[in-house]
C-alpha cells in the first residue's frame, strides 16, 4: 500500500530530524497524567499503541511551563521542573524504540486556567476572558511576561535534554501567546499591546529565548491559529502578516484555527470536510517557505494522500483519528483501509468529556482508548454461545468481541440490515460520518467464522434456545418518548406531527427540498440532541425554526464543540428559543405554551416535530428473565436497552461482554489489566 499512498509514506527532514512518513499525532489533552503533573502508566500505553501503529511524529499533548498560573486542566503534564524529566525520559525511550520521532508541546494557559483549580488569579495580556461567561483575567506585569520568557526556555531546555526530538510552541487556541497576539484578547496600551508588531513582541522574546536554550539544530514547531474566526480577531492575511515576527526562529507551523468561541472549527465539527483547514496551511507554507503540519477532520487515507501530493501540508495531522485508531497508519500501510475505525467527529468521548466535565478521554467508536485491544490475546477455555439480540452499535460490538474471543455467537436482527440508530441517523447531511462506525462493524463482524448473523429475524425464547446460550446479550436499543401531553398522541397518530424516524425518511424520500423548506414554519418540541439534529437540518435550509424545551438551556448536555455550533447556527439562522416553557396542548397545527413569566402562548408550525427523549425498547426482556434466571444462562442488558445513552456506552456496555466472560470464569481479565 506504499505504492498506493507514496506521499504518506514518504520521510521528511526537518533540520537535522527525519520523521519516517508524514501523519503527526497532533497534541490533545487527555486527563490521563497524575494530579502531580507526572504522567501515568495508561498516559504511557496510549502513546506507545500510537507508536506501535505506525504514527511517525507524535507531538505530546501540552506540557505546562509555570505551575500553577500557566496550569491548563486538573492532571496536565508539567515541565517545569527537573523532576518530571525521568519519567518523561522513560516515555520519549519507549516511543523511539517503535520508529516514532517524539515533540512535546508546552505552554502556559493563560486566562484559559482556572483560579478555582490553580489557587492563583489567572492572568492574560488583558482582562478579557476567554469565552463567554468565563473567568475575568488580571493583566501581566512586565516582570511577570519577562519571568514567564525565560520559564518557557527553562522548559524547552529541558525538553531537549530529556531526548524530545523537537518541541512546539502554542500560539493559538485561546492559550496564553494567542492572548497576546489576537487583538480579541489583547487591549493593552503599552509596548505589549497595540500595533501587530507589539502584539507579538511577547510571542517573540518568548521564541527568541527557546532558541537560545536548544542551539540552532534543535526544531521549533509554532502551532497558530490562521482564522480566529471570531469578530474583531486575525484573519488570515493577519497571520500571514505577524508571522514575520516570528519566523527566523521556526523551523515548522503546526496551520490550526479558531478560538475558545469558535471551538467548533478548532476541534472540527462532524459536518466539516476531510482536510478543510488546507488552504490556511498552504498560505503559510507559501509565505515562509518551511514544512507546514495541518489537522483538519482528516479521516480518509486517500484524502491524506491527494494534499500530500499537491504540496500543500507536509505533514497531516491526525489526533482524534488516532484516538479512535491507534493503527490508523498501520491498517494504511497494509491494505486495511476496510477495517479503519474511523473518528466520527462526535466529540462525546474526547472534548465532552475533558473539556466538558473534566474526566478521562474516552471514545465512541473505540472502548479502550489507553488499554487498546489488548484482550485478543485472550481466549475462552471452554465451549461458550452467545445469542445477542439486537444488531445496532451496541449489540455488534459485544458480538464481535465475544467472537474474537473464541464464543459462538449468533446474532438476531428484526430488519434487513445492521447497524441500528447509528445508521439511520447518518442519513442526515450532517451527520453522514457516522456511517463509518456501523459500516466498521459490520466489516469486523463479516471477518469472525464464529460470528453468525441473522437478519429478518425477530428474536423468540424459542428461537434462542435453539443455539443452547449461555449469555444472552438484550440489545434492543430505543424509541420515541410520549409523555401524556393533551393532543399529543392523537395528532402523532394523525400524521400532524413527525418524530426524527419519520422526518429521515422523508428527507431520503426527497421530502424536503430547500425550495419546499425555504419560509416554512418548523417547530421542534424537545432541545436535546435529536431537537438538535432536526433544527441543523432544517435552519440553513432558509426554515423558520422555534425550538421549546422545559430544560434552561437548549442543548443543556451537548458536548462543547456541538454547543459552539449550535450557536452558530441559531445565531446565523434567527431560530427561536423557548426555555423553561411548558408545552400544554398539541393541535393540529399549533402548539400551547406557558412561558417562564406565566405567559400562555400559541405557537404555529407548517411542519411540527416531537423530540421529546428517547426510552429503551425492550419487548423481550421480562421473558428472558423470567427464561433464564433461575438457569445458569446469564442475561446481559446492554446499551439503550438499559436507558437511552450516547452510543459510546454503547460501545462501552458491548465490549464489557468481556467482564460477563470473566465473571463465569471463561476468561481471565487480570492477565492484561494495564497498572
Amino acid at each position: 500500500m506504499k505504492k498506493k499512498y507514496p506521499h504518506i509514506f514518504e520521510p521528511i527532514t526537518v533540520k537535522r530530524t527525519t520523521i519516517k512518513n508524514r501523519i503527526a499525532m497532533t497534541p490533545m489533552g487527555s486527563n490521563y497524567g497524575e494530579a502531580s503533573g507526572e504522567m501515568s502508566n495508561r498516559h504511557m500505553n496510549y502513546y506507545k499503541l500510537r507508536a506501535k501503529g505506525g504514527t511517525g511524529l507524535i507531538i505530546v499533548e501540552n506540557a505546562n511551563v509555570q505551575y500553577p498560573v500557566g496550569s491548563n486542566g486538573t492532571s496536565q503534564l508539567r515541565i517545569d521542573h527537573d523532576r518530571f524529566m525521568p519519567r518523561l525520559y522513560q516515555l520519549v525511550e519507549s516511543l523511539h524504540k517503535e520508529g516514532s520521532t517524539v515533540a512535546i508541546q508546552i505552554n502556559h494557559a493563560g486566562a484559559s486556567a482556572s483560579s478555582e483549580r490553580t489557587g492563583v488569579p489567572t492572568v492574560s495580556s488583558s482582562n478579557i476572558p476567554t469565552k463567554d461567561g468565563g473567568e475575568t483575567p488580571r493583566p501581566m506585569t512586565k516582570e511577570e511576561i519577562r519571568e514567564t520568557v525565560k520559564k518557557y526556555g527553562e522548559a524547552a531546555k529541558r525538553a531537549q535534554a530529556i531526548g524530545f526530538d523537537a518541541v512546539e510552541i502554542h500560539c493559538g487556541h485561546s492559550y496564553l501567546m494567542s492572548q497576546f497576539i489576537s487583538p480579541y484578547y489583547n487591549k493593552r496600551d503599552d509596548e505589549f499591546g497595540g500595533s501587530v508588531e507589539n502584539r507579538m513582541r511577547f510571542p517573540r522574546m518568548v521564541l527568541e529565548e527557546v532558541r537560545k536554550q536548544v542551539g540552532p539544530w534543535f526544531p521549533i514547531i509554532v502551532r497558530v491559529s490562521a482564522e480566529e474566526r471570531v469578530p474583531g480577531g486575525n484573519e488570515l492575511k493577519d497571520t500571514i502578516e505577524y508571522l514575520q515576527y516570528l519566523d527566523e526562529f521556526v523551523d515548522m507551523y503546526d496551520v490550526s484555527a479558531a478560538l475558545n468561541p469558535s471551538l467548533h472549527y478548532q476541534i472540527d465539527s462532524s459536518f466539516l470536510p476531510d482536510g478543510w483547514k488546507r488552504y490556511m496551511a498552504r498560505a503559510v507554507k507559501d509565505a515562509y517557505k518551511k514544512p507546514v503540519i495541518n489537522a483538519g477532520n482528516y479521516r480518509d487515507p486517500a484524502v491524506v494522500e491527494e494534499v500530500l501530493a499537491s504540496g500543500d501540508v507536509d505533514i497531516v495531522g491526525i489526533g482524534r483519528g488516532l484516538i479512535a485508531d491507534p493503527e490508523w497508519v498501520k491498517k494504511v500501510e497494509h491494505d486495511e483501509t476496510d477495517i479503519l475505525r474511523k473518528c466520527i467527529s462526535c466529540n462525546v468521548g474526547c472534548a465532552g468529556n475533558r473539556i466538558g466535565i473534566n474526566r478521562p478521554i474516552r471514545c465512541t467508536v473505540n472502548p479502550a482508548v489507553p488499554e487498546g485491544d489488548i484482550y485478543k490475546r485472550l481466549r475462552v477455555n471452554k465451549n461458550c454461545n452467545v445469542v445477542v439480540i439486537g444488531g445496532g452499535t451496541a449489540g455488534l460490538e459485544a458480538a464481535c468481541t465475544a467472537a474474537e474471543v473464541g464464543c459462538n455467537v449468533f446474532l438476531f436482527e428484526k430488519s434487513d440490515k445492521l447497524g441500528g440508530l447509528s445508521e439511520f441517523i447518518s442519513d442526515l447531511p450532517g451527520k453522514t460520518r457516522m456511517k463509518d462506525f456501523p459500516r466498521y462493524l459490520r466489516t469486523r463482524a463479516e471477518r469472525l467464522p464464529n460470528l453468525y448473523t441473522f437478519l429478518n429475524t425477530e428474536a423468540s425464547i424459542e428461537e434462542i434456545n435453539k443455539f443452547h446460550p449461555d449469555i444472552v446479550v438484550n440489545a434492543t436499543g430505543s424509541h420515541p418518548v410520549v409523555p401524556p401531553i393533551p393532543g399529543l398522541r392523537e395528532n402523532r397518530a394523525a400524521g400532524n406531527l413527525d418524530d426524527i424516524f419519520i422526518m429521515i425518511n422523508n428527507v431520503n424520500a426527497g421530502k424536503y427540498p430547500e425550495e419546499f423548506c425555504r419560509g416554512k414554519k418548523v417547530l421542534v418540541m424537545g432541545g436535546g440532541a435529536v431537537g438538535l439534529d432536526i433544527i441543523e437540518y432544517f435552519a440553513p435550509l432558509g426554515a423558520d425554526c422555534t425550538i421549546v424545551d422545559m430544560l434552561p438551556t437548549i442543548g443543556a448536555v451537548a458536548d462543547p464543540i456541538t454547543k459552539c455550533s449550535i450557536k452558530e447556527t441559531f445565531e446565523v439562522n434567527h431560530v427561536k428559543q423557548y426555555v423553561n416553557t411548558a408545552i400544554q396542548e398539541v393541535k393540529e397545527h399549533s402548539i400551547v405554551v406557558k412561558t417562564p413569566e406565566g405567559n400562555v402562548e400559541e405557537l404555529e408550525f407548517d411542519l411540527g416535530f416531537s423530540a421529546l427523549g428517547l426510552a429503551a425498547y425492550n419487548p423481550i426482556l421480562d421473558e428472558l428473565h423470567k427464561e433464564y434466571d433461575d438457569t445458569d444462562v446469564d442475561v446481559y442488558n446492554i446499551g439503550d436497552s438499559v436507558r437511552a445513552r450516547h452510543i459510546m456506552e454503547g460501545t462501552m456496555d458491548g465490549r464489557a461482554i468481556l467482564n460477563v466472560l470473566d465473571k463465569r470464569g471463561l476468561l481471565d481479565l487480570s492477565e492484561i489489566e494495564l497498572a
